[in-house]
């Protein structure tokens, strides 16, 4: 069986990791570099950094703090925010990324997720869908950081960027974002069940046991938390137990 993956979200903003509830009411927690670090050496599986403005601002994602913070951390890591071409994508993999998750410029050129699979591989190849319930029950998928309904239907748009290679999928739920009330597992299962390649769930953990609970009733890959790891409420060694005490198949700290 293979194990599940306990993943830390770096989310920056003026070059500060920061947190907010259902993308907005940003507050400050702390240095991206020194998070990542501490997180690396703490037993996270993968760590996944995102400059959740760069989109909104029109402006790239820093790619000096991109290496800094690559060359501090020993598991892979994820950088996403602002990937509008092909170029990006290469310049964030030379400045240290395994991997680069792409959101709004996916949408709205999709052949930005064939492209850098064929290029670098689907195991590269990231697409982040930020999705949010609509009134008939679906979920649509929001782009620039929570600000625009796209009317795009995100079961058919997780199945659309698999055809086109992408390797994973982290899905954000922007109505559990920052509500620590637990994954939204109705989403979770619904994106799973569409696709055949690994998502991450990420937005709405506030509690240790809502990590095995998406775990247990979802085929979900791996599972995604931030302010709860910024504020110290529970350590990433405290997660892992408590997946393992409840039959999830973990990797455990030190066993890397």
């Amino acid at each position: 069986m293979i194990a599940k993956r306990i993943i830390p979200c770096l989310d920056v903003k003026d070059g500060k990791v920061v947190k907010g509830t259902n993308f907005v009411g940003l507050r400050t927690v702390g240095d991206p570099v020194e998070l990542a670090t501490m997180y690396s050496k703490n037993g996270a599986d993968e760590l996944i950094f995102l400059d959740i403005s760069a989109t909104h601002e029109g402006r790239d994602t820093v790619v000096d703090m991109v290496k800094k913070t690559a060359e501090n951390v020993f598991v892979p890591f994820t950088v996403g925010g602002g990937v509008k071409s092909i170029d990006d994508v290469t310049r964030l993999l030379q400045a240290g990324a395994d991997k680069v998750a792409m959101n709004s410029a996916a949408v709205k050129d999709p052949n930005l997720v064939t492209q850098s699979s064929a290029r670098f591989g689907a195991q590269c190849t990231v697409v982040a869908i930020d999705a949010k319930k609509v009134e008939d029950g679906t979920w649509h998928v929001i782009v620039n950081g929570g600000r625009i309904d796209t009317g795009l239907d995100a079961v058919e748009w997780a199945k659309e960027v698999e055809r086109r290679g992408a390797g994973e999928i982290l899905l954000t739920s922007v109505d559990a974002d920052g509500t620590k009330d637990g994954f939204d597992l109705s989403l979770t299962k619904a994106i799973v069940e569409a696709v055949r390649i690994p998502v991450i769930a990420s937005g709405g953990c506030g509690k240790l046991e809502h990590f095995p609970e998406v775990f247990q009733k979802t085929n979900v890959s791996a599972a995604l938390a931030a302010s709860i790891f910024h504020d110290g409420i529970f350590t990433i060694q405290e997660v892992k137990e408590c997946c393992m005490n409840q039959g999830v198949s973990i990797r455990e700290i030190g066993l890397y």
